[in-house]
Parts: C-alpha cells; structure tokens; sequence
C-alpha cells in the first residue's frame, strides 16, 4: 500500500514539475519575443569617435534627427575622441550586443587606421556591420587669393619646383595625407613633389591654410564646404564622377583627367558590437530605408557636400573589405604600414 502511494505521490510530483517546466518555457518564449518586438526601449546612444563639428559627428546628428522619430526613442551623439578615432571605435566594440550602444564609423577608425597599424586594437571586421551613411568627397583646396587658379596650375608648379609647395593634414596616414599621395600618383609625380606639414587635427590644417602657413590642403567637402561656400577657400577639384549641385564651379577628378583621385574618398556608416542580434539589424534596417527617403536628412547631406550612400549590410562589408585593401596596398607602396 505504501508502495503505491509513494508511486502516486511521485507520479504527481512530475507532472507538476513538467507543468512548472511549461509555464516557465512559455513565459521566457514570451518574454524573448516582446524583448524583440521592443527594440529599442531606452535611449541609444550613438559614438563619434572624431571631434565635435567633423564628419563622424555630422554623420550622426544627421541620422539622429531622423531616426529619433522613427525609433520613438532619443538618438544621442557621444564624441569620444583620441587614437585616430581607435578610442571610440573600441568602446563600442567592447560594448554589450544590445543595440544601445553604436558606433558611427569613419573611413579613417575602421579601414585606413587598422590596415596600416597592426597594433590597431580591433580588426577592421570585429564589427556587425549595419550600413554605410553618407560618402564625403575629398576636395582640393588653396585660399581664394591663391595664385593658383584651378589644379592645373597647383600640378605645374609642383612640377616646376618639386617639394616647393607644402599641405597640411591631420597627421601621416590620414586620409589628408592619403588623398593628396593619390592625387600625386594619378598625375604622375612622386609624394616628393609636395611637402606634407602635420598638424594635430583637421581643424588645425585649415587654420593653417588660412593662415598661410601652408599652399594647399585635401579634405572631405563636408569638412571645408563653409570655408568655400564663405568664400575664404577656393576648390580646385572634387574626388567624384561629376561636380556636385551645390559646389558647380568645383571641376571633377573625372572632368580633369584624374579618375584615380575618386579612390579618395571618406564615409561614414552605422556600425554595431559584434554579436548584434538579428532583430537589432532588421529593425535598423527598416528604420533605414525610412531615413534614406526623408528629404530632411537627404537635403543636410547635399548642403555639406556629403552623398547619401545607405547599404545592405552585406553590401557594406563588402565596401569597408575593398577599403581596408585599397589603404593596404597604398601604405605598403608608400612604406606606412607597420
């Protein structure tokens, strides 16, 4: 008797664990799929790993002013700067997989920088890749009472009496520095044909410019479109196919015979930590298609100089992967990498 009740006590000691083990597995289903559906539910926060005021930070303020609304939650641009851009990129690289925490990306942080220092601490790829943004020429500039009126008298002279003239970058290895070695190669002339003088940012190789300190600088437009706009800055030549509406005195590289100079070109893009889960994607990825279509944000891009470039997220890989080899194969010629 006692056997059988024992049997019976035990018998309903399972069934009521298999029904606890039910109801649990059916709230934590639940639970998953509301945590997806609620995406996002608190402010994301998203990091400019470049000063205030450059491109990185245009890039996202821009995106956050659209996508605020259409997430339903605050977009909030962080600046955090230092290590050509490393600093920040690896803050968000190292950040939970959640969503709440992304980088807006820079030709400079994710491709030159690691394809050219192999104590860069990330791989150009230890990322979840969401999309690019926006695409920003790089632009040829002296001061507007240069003698040099337009790229070929800039390209004589530097021929005439190389290493005479000098410009100004952020730094060796930045994409001012590279884009002007690219502009040097695509005209035939050797890097000794001009002079480069580093100073500690963008900001300050355009007050050297204006100071006369230097002849010329290359930068992306968004950087130096008021300066030309304002007209302090004279445009010698855009890194794009045809010129810009908003810029149409300024020649293309195509225009003038220099295609090679559209290989000079900085972006911006969304990216995330690695291991971002797929609801977090997709939803940036509606969000998205939403934002390219906004005339808002579409209309800030044009009048900074900066082209509209939202992509798959496989396609952006892709983009990022033809960088990282373009910078390697530029820094290997001109003896960078290290």
């Amino acid at each position: 008797m006692f056997d059988n009740l024992r049997k019976i006590m035990n018998d309903a000691l399972s069934l009521k664990l298999s029904i606890f083990g039910l109801i649990f597995a059916a709230l934590n289903f639940v639970s998953l799929g509301l945590s997806a559906q609620g995406y996002p539910n608190k402010p994301i926060t998203l990091i400019a790993p470049y000063t205030a005021g450059g491109d990185s930070d245009f890039s996202g303020r821009n995106l956050a002013a659209v996508a605020t609304k259409l997430m339903n939650q605050p977009l909030i641009v962080q600046n955090i700067v230092g290590a050509s851009g490393t600093i920040g990129s690896l803050k968000v690289r190292n950040s939970p997989p959640d969503g709440y925490t992304l980088l807006i990306s820079r030709v400079g942080s994710q491709a030159i920088v690691p394809a050219l220092d192999s104590k860069t601490p990330y791989k150009w790829n230890d990322f979840t890749f969401i999309t690019l943004l926006d695409l920003n020429p790089m632009v040829c500039v002296v001061k507007s009472d240069s003698p040099y009126k337009n790229m070929k008298d800039l390209l004589n002279a530097l021929r005439s009496d190389p290493g005479k003239l000098n410009y100004a970058t952020a730094g060796a290895g930045t994409s001012q520095h590279l884009s002007v070695e690219i502009l040097l190669n695509a005209a035939n002339l050797p890097s000794s044909a001009a002079t480069m003088i580093p100073y500690k940012s963008a900001g300050e190789s355009s007050a050297a410019l204006l100071g006369n300190q230097v002849d010329f600088v290359c930068n992306t437009m968004t950087t130096l479109a008021g300066q030309i706009k304002g007209g302090s800055m004279r445009g010698l030549m855009v890194s794009t196919p045809d010129r810009l509406k908003d810029f149409p005195d300024i020649p293309s590289s195509r225009e003038l015979g220099l295609n090679q100079f559209e290989q000079a070109t900085g972006w911006s893009g969304l990216f995330g930590p690695p291991g971002l889960p797929q609801e977090v994607v997709d939803k940036w990825t509606e969000v998205l298609k939403k934002v390219a279509q906004d005339p808002a944000w579409e209309g800030a891009n044009k009048t900074a100089g900066a082209i509209p470039a939202i992509r798959s997220p496989s396609e952006t890989e892709q983009f990022v992967k033809q960088q990282v080899l373009l910078y390697e194969k530029l820094g290997t010629n001109l003896g960078l990498r290290k």
